[in-house]
């Protein structure tokens, strides 16, 4: 089985929110709600500064669904709505959802809420409507930064590719962001559900390089 997936180059995002904006805008997400939002983390002391400026940093974390090896929404939905597709994405089959929220209070990453209008949860799918017809997610077509890359956890980094150039070819993760080892790959907090989303944070950023 597939493993799509995010990584997200934390030192290339400058929390400009154009991957929530065009998630909401392609995905007519409601007011109020996110499948995709950017948190500011810090400003942080670097370790042994003074805590005052420059000895800081600080970075954005873009967060929405981590689309899980073992996702618990899954394993407590009673009627299989919430379901892990073949490419490895969690999606949500709203005419089998009930709305009763079980997933919600699973999901240990707090990114799935209940449509008021629809009566039904939702999150992000991964843009699967895009996925499948060999298009990119919004959020990862949409990055201006080129922080954000989609690939096959299965098949390895190597399959990680983002938006296109100026002349019309597809930047390659590995050949395009600055090297990183496996110290500078993150994942979120793991409950267990083995979040497949991952990011790339290196130790400079917190060393007193950038900020």
């Amino acid at each position: 089985m597939s493993q799509m997936s995010i990584i997200t180059d934390v030192n290339r995002c400058v929390g400009c929110l154009a991957c929530s904006v065009a998630c909401k805008a392609v995905n007519n997400v409601p007011i109020g709600n996110y499948w995709n939002k950017v948190v500011r983390v810090g400003p942080n002391p670097t370790p042994e500064g003074s805590g005052q400026w420059p000895d800081v940093y600080m970075y954005f974390l873009p967060l929405s669904c981590q689309h899980c090896e073992n996702p618990e929404c899954v394993h407590v939905c009673p009627t299989g709505a919430s379901h892990k597709a073949e490419d490895g994405t969690i999606q949500i089959d709203k005419e089998k959802c009930i709305g009763c929220q079980f997933c919600v209070m699973a999901c240990p990453y707090g990114v799935r809420y209940l449509n008021q209008e629809e009566r039904v949860v939702e999150k992000c799918t991964l843009c699967q409507q895009k996925l499948n017809q060999g298009e990119l997610p919004q959020c990862v077509s949409q990055c201006g930064g080129n922080a954000r890359w989609v690939g096959d956890m299965e098949k390895g980094l190597e399959s990680f590719v983002g938006s296109f150039d100026p002349e019309g070819n597809q930047r390659r993760m590995l050949d395009f962001i600055e090297d990183f080892d496996e110290a500078d790959l993150h994942h979120l907090p793991d409950a267990g559900n083995k979040p497949s989303f991952a990011y790339i944070l290196r130790r400079h950023t917190w060393e007193g390089g950038d900020n």
